[in-house]
């Protein structure tokens, strides 16, 4: 018997729905009744994606004693972190400052009056194992405490819900000091280079503002350099990239690069190809960096893209041996035996797949090889044939037999699909404006750097999808489920969109897409701009409803939610942390900063300032933690606005000029390649693309 959520659109929800507890979503019914039945909540949250949390379905919340210890006595709601990010950030805060650590599945007990937290943790065993309590116990025990220790309830509910309120109310010093930008700088490229002795994540909000910083006088040119540039190798050689069928993993569970969580995350991938575009840009030419931007694309196309244009969320870690197995097995679609490998190769296919990559008869997962290169070059014909033959016994067919891989939705369709090569993993298909608008902006910016049409026409179906189906009478939505908007978007959805559309509008001018019109954002596909850059167009109305919504008058900055969609929330937080995505405030201002340069409207610039001000506090006593805050910064400090005709543009935009914005210039006089301007003022016009560069590379260092 299945259970509410097996109505729910969320397949995270939908893999609860089998469950014996009686599961609610997060919802105003639910709320009501825990109150009514003086119950407190018992709320879970996690993702369709994550190992741990398809653990815990499969365990604990599959035990009947358990499932009838939850009923009796608790409200159990179910949220996937995807569809509110907001609830998750707030809960998973109090987590940490609970236990001092953080993760999913996010458990946590909250009462029922007004949704305070008291307990949590993240995975729970059935029984006791792994130093942590069985869940039976777990329950039980919170619900005596809940029962009988009215008093000290209250006051840790106080003292959390204190922190809470206090965590959104950061002092606004108002200093923008001279040396901060460098601050910022030196202590996220110590972040990157200092080492691991665990887990190794892209990091990638972190590198991008240490590449960006290697033009700075004052900081450690050579140190961010080589950070930069190892982190790059590190991704396009490590086994967090996939090198059989292209795409990054979520992150490796070793300080080497070498063995994956096996997840994949759009917002991973998206990042990913953008920062390697970019380094290659800065003359880093590595041959690994442009395989794996290719490789990375194909399997965009093949498995990830639907057929409206968007893209896919996630694939799941684990998958099926065999039909009939009981559960999936983690990383089973990507790893390799020894003997496997062995038999499906010549012996000189063999002999170079050896040389190049770690492969051992005992495996470095489990028995098995995850494969990591040890080079950079470019790799043998030999090589590419191997892979291939690899390719073919996971998939089924050769590289070029596939043009698209249609996804297994759920485990049912993994299990009884007639899959001619291994059972792939589970894909979550719901479209995500956020992680959308992170992958167009790593297409975009691949393009302008590879000149490859495949890589914008990606770019341009995903970013007209969300143009064309994600306003309901006329606000902008987060989510898209089988065609249908969901959930208002949220500070990210808004932040990453907008910066996706002017990146677009970047990579188009001069190069063939500029004169191509797009919808007005608001649903209405027969609508068309006069402009021949349209996708600025669409980034300024967008920004209008960002600002109506979700900016904080009185603080400054972007809440993460609009006012009408917060009312369930404990506080209202501004998101300035980095994480494995970048903070949506950070990308927000420098995004208001694009925008006065394109538009040369001052209020953008104002807006930036007012919002780097309100966070001006936590930028000098923790710089480590919000690096595109700094991002921000210096698109702030050091602005630059080159107007020039589309034949420069296109000789310009595979060049790394990381605070720098194109705009075409027809009034320019006929011996004149362009004008230079930096805040309210213009140098002297350029005669020669020579002095063009010194100018640009002297303006985005004077900050």
């Amino acid at each position: 018997m299945t259970n509410r959520l097996a109505q729910c659109q969320s397949l995270y929800l939908r893999k609860h729905a089998e469950n014996p507890i009686d599961w609610w979503s997060w919802c105003d019914e639910a709320l009501e009744t825990a109150k009514a039945e003086n119950k407190p909540i018992f709320l879970s949250i996690g993702y369709s994606s994550c190992h741990w949390c398809t653990v815990m379905e499969g365990e604990a919340f599959s035990d009947q004693a358990i499932a009838d210890c939850m009923n009796a006595n608790f409200l159990p709601i179910k949220v996937d972190r995807e569809e509110r990010p907001d609830l998750d950030s707030i809960y998973m805060q109090a987590l940490q400052m609970m236990t001092g650590q953080g993760g999913w599945p996010l458990n946590i007990f909250l009462t029922p009056e007004d949704r305070v937290p008291f307990y949590g943790g993240t995975y729970f065993p059935v029984d006791p194992r792994y130093g942590r309590p069985g869940f039976l116990q777990v329950l039980q025990a919170i619900r005596r405490f809940y029962d009988s220790e009215k008093t000290k309830l209250q006051t840790f509910k106080e003292e959390i819900l204190g922190h809470l309120q206090k965590s959104v109310l950061l002092p606004a010093s108002g200093q923008l000091s001279a040396n901060l930008l460098l601050l910022g700088l030196e202590k996220n490229t110590s972040v990157i280079s200092g080492g691991s002795y665990g887990p190794s994540f892209p990091m990638i909000p972190y590198v991008e503002l240490v590449l960006r910083g290697i033009r700075l006088k004052g900081n450690s040119e050579q140190d961010a350099r080589q950070a930069a540039v190892e982190r790059g190798l590190d991704l396009a050689k490590g086994g967090i990239y996939d090198h059989v069928g292209g795409g990054f993993h979520r992150y490796t569970v070793d300080a080497t690069w070498t063995v994956p969580h096996f997840e994949k995350m759009l917002y991973d991938n998206g990042q990913i190809v953008e920062y390697l575009a970019n380094l290659w840009s800065t003359g880093i030419q590595e041959a690994a960096f442009q395989r794996a931007i290719a490789g990375t694309v194909k399997w965009l196309k093949r498995e990830m893209t639907s057929p409206q244009g968007f893209f896919y969320a996630a694939q799941d870690a684990d998958s099926f041996t065999q039909p009939q197995a009981a559960e999936p097995e983690e990383g089973a679609f990507y790893v390799w035996s020894y003997r496997q490998l062995q038999q499906l190769l010549t012996s000189s296919e063999f002999a170079e797949i050896q040389e190049e990559f770690t492969l051992t008869p005992e495996g470095n997962f489990e028995g098995q090889n995850v494969l990591q290169r040890h080079h950079s070059e470019r790799l043998s014909d030999t090589l590419e044939t191997a892979l291939a033959k690899l390719f073919a016994v996971r998939y089924g067919s050769p590289p070029d037999g596939i043009k698209t891989f249609p996804p297994a939705r759920n485990n049912q369709e993994a299990k009884t699909g007639k899959w001619l090569g291994r059972i792939p993993p589970v894909t979550d298909t719901k479209m995500i404006v956020a992680w959308n608008s992170l992958m167009i902006s790593g297409l975009a910016r691949a393009y302008s750097v590879f000149h490859q049409p495949d890589y914008m026409k990606l770019a341009v179906a995903a970013a007209n999808f969300i143009l064309n189906h994600q306003w309901v009478e006329g606000r902008f939505h987060r989510l898209n489920y089988d065609n249908q908007p969901s959930v208002l978007a949220q500070s990210e959805d808004y932040a990453l969109f907008i910066k996706a559309l002017l990146d677009l509008s970047q990579a188009s001018m001069g190069m063939g897409f500029s004169r191509e019109r797009q919808p007005n954002g608001n649903g209405d596909k027969a609508a068309q701009f006069p402009s021949p850059n349209p996708w600025l167009e669409n980034a300024l109305k967008l920004q209008e409803e960002f600002d109506e919504f979700l900016w904080s008058v009185e603080l400054g900055g972007y809440y993460n939610a609009s006012s009408d969609s917060s009312r369930d929330l404990l506080v209202r937080e501004r998101s300035y942390i980095d994480n494995a995505t970048p903070s949506a405030n950070g990308v927000a201002i420098a995004n208001l900063v694009r925008l006065g340069l394109l538009t040369e409207n001052l209020a953008y610039l104002d807006r930036a300032e007012q919002a780097l001000q309100a966070f001006s506090s936590i930028m000098n006593q923790s710089p480590q933690g919000c690096p595109s805050l700094f991002t921000a910064l210096d698109w702030f400090r050091n602005s630059t606005l080159i107007r020039t005709s589309s034949d420069q543009i296109t000789s310009l935009i595979d060049q790394y000029l990381p605070t720098s914005m194109h705009r075409l210039e027809t009034n320019l006089p006929e011996d004149a390649v362009g004008l230079v301007c930096q805040g309210l003022s213009c140098k002297p016009t350029a005669h020669t693309r020579e002095q063009l560069l010194a100018q640009v590379q002297q303006s985005q260092t004077r900050g």
